[in-house]
């Protein structure tokens, strides 16, 4: 173990702050959980920074690894690591929640203290998916990170936020049951392990591996989602409150890809590559399909929640093309768009909590009032239709590119869609900020706050950041997409 365990610390700081922040009590002490919980976030988001200081991305394998027995009757192991995958998500997490708090800061009124300690929760169990090395060890964080959304969603939602809560949480979890029943096969195919190194090197009859994979396919569609999995995204987003759908955009549906990545290609992979063809037909699917339907609404919220789905697509295509670039760009579009949802959702959430009202009809010539906001909001929306400069268009590219070099058609179908997402974007963009002043509430809009600028800049650095200079992203993640290739490629059959 190391003389520090610092992947223990960016998982259990932030659950031990939650229940601090728990210990609060009623909202007589509201001003002392909000201060607990941005503290908290911000310590969680310090401790993690080593993590990507001390990374060597020369090296292959996991990093900063921690094991010690947990359940022995059962050889289970509290085994952690790291590779350049799970670093950029580990950091996005825990940056994600620094912005949740602050942008919580006025908006929630009523509970704070659990508002705030449900996504300081989350944020440790999430990290814990991305470090578990042990299969029952992921599971039970993938699993557990339920609660805490189930939580936020039915109580903070909307209207609906009862059924929306109950929808997510039923289809993720009778998913996640059949990847459990992949682990426990694989445990005792394994002779009693349920380490992911034993997993890796396991030989598996092919009949088995197509079971296996379809189990796991399940699980991590629901979560990404996607085709036909994708129902209960929508009703969640716009139910849930801003911060709930900053984080189950930009965090949550990436548990799906990081899923296929680090059980479904390494522990099925001839399964895996015998079926990409079905993967990749439901990802444009997604890509095609849902950017129709994302040009079809009428709420913000819903139309970016259509959009995720759209721009996920491109991760799952990414990922089963089985090139290193393709591979890559997945990854890259994982974070980008963990950026940018987040960019646009906090948008939506500033002029909610001026009018009340998602509806695009509600709004037009807000320009003429909110001019800050509105600069922010056009570079978010350029960036969420893959404008070259931005981050939105590096990972996209780079799986076109990918696609390019498997079938030229794939490529087309992706490359052509990025005109949907300009589409559907912008013409929401147009309504919403442009024109005259359409009523007497736009008339009283108030620009940015200092609180909501300070988020705004963060993410708008983030994204030119990305887009300008995505070296320091990509370095991270060559030794690491190269090994998962070159073990993809060796055949498991026994």
């Amino acid at each position: 173990m190391n003389a520090l365990p610092l992947l223990s610390t960016v998982i259990w700081l932030p659950i031990l702050a939650g229940i601090a922040v728990l210990f609060t009590g009623s909202d007589r002490n509201a001003g002392l959980a909000r201060l607990l919980a941005l503290v908290g976030a911000i310590a969680g988001f310090v401790v993690a920074l080593p993590l990507w200081t001390g990374f060597d991305s020369s090296a292959s394998g996991f990093q900063f690894v921690e094991r010690e027995q947990w359940i022995q009757a059962f050889n289970v192991y509290y085994h952690l690591g790291i590779d350049g995958i799970s670093l950029l998500l580990i950091l996005l997490n825990c940056f994600t929640t620094v912005l949740v708090v602050i942008a919580g800061w006025k908006v929630i009124d009523s509970r704070v203290a659990q508002y705030m300690a449900a996504f300081l929760i989350l944020s440790g169990l999430m990290n814990g998916v991305f470090c578990a090395l042990d299969g029952l060890l992921f599971y039970v964080f993938f699993e557990a990170t339920l609660i805490p959304m189930f939580i936020v969603i039915g109580v903070w939602g909307g209207p609906n936020r009862v059924y929306a809560a109950l929808k997510f949480f039923l289809y993720t979890l009778m998913g996640s049951l059949l990847a459990l029943i992949a682990l426990i096969y694989l445990y005792l195919s394994s002779g009693g392990s349920f380490s992911f190194f034993d997993w890796y090197m396991l030989p598996i009859p092919f009949a088995a591996q197509v079971l296996v994979f379809l189990a796991f396919f399940l699980a991590f569609a629901v979560k990404v989602p996607m085709v036909p999995v994708h129902t209960w995204l929508p009703d969640a987003h716009v139910e849930a409150p801003t911060g709930g759908s900053v984080v189950l955009a930009a965090i949550m549906l990436k548990l799906g890809g990081y899923g296929f990545l680090r059980l479904s290609l390494p522990i099925v992979p001839d399964a895996s590559q015998a079926l990409s063809g079905f993967v990749i037909v439901l990802s444009l699917i997604a890509v095609v399909y849902i950017g129709l339907v994302a040009l079809a609404q009428s709420d913000m919220k819903k139309l970016i929640a259509y959009s995720s789905i759209s721009h996920m697509g491109f991760v799952t295509l990414g990922i089963f093309l089985f090139n290193s670039i393709a591979v890559e760009g997945a990854i890259i579009q994982m974070i980008s768009h963990g950026f940018i949802s987040a960019a646009l959702f906090l948008c939506v959430g500033v002029l909610y909590d001026r009018m009340h009202s998602r509806q695009i009809a509600d709004y037009g010539g807000v320009v003429n009032r909110m001019p800050v906001f509105a600069s922010f909001f056009m570079l978010f929306a350029m960036a969420n239709a893959g404008l070259p400069g931005t981050s939105g268009f590096v990972g996209e590219f780079m799986v076109i590119m990918g696609a390019a070099k498997v079938n030229f058609w794939y490529a087309f179908l992706a490359a052509a869609t990025l005109i949907l997402g300009a589409a559907y974007t912008l013409w929401m963009y147009k309504r919403v900020v442009f024109g005259a002043v359409a009523n007497d509430h736009v008339a009283a809009l108030d620009d940015l706050s200092a609180r909501e600028t300070l988020f705004m800049v963060v993410l708008a650095i983030c994204v030119l950041f990305m887009g300008i200079y995505p070296a320091p992203f990509t370095e991270v993640l060559h030794v690491s997409v190269n090994d998962l290739l070159a073990h993809v490629a060796k055949s498991k059959l026994p």
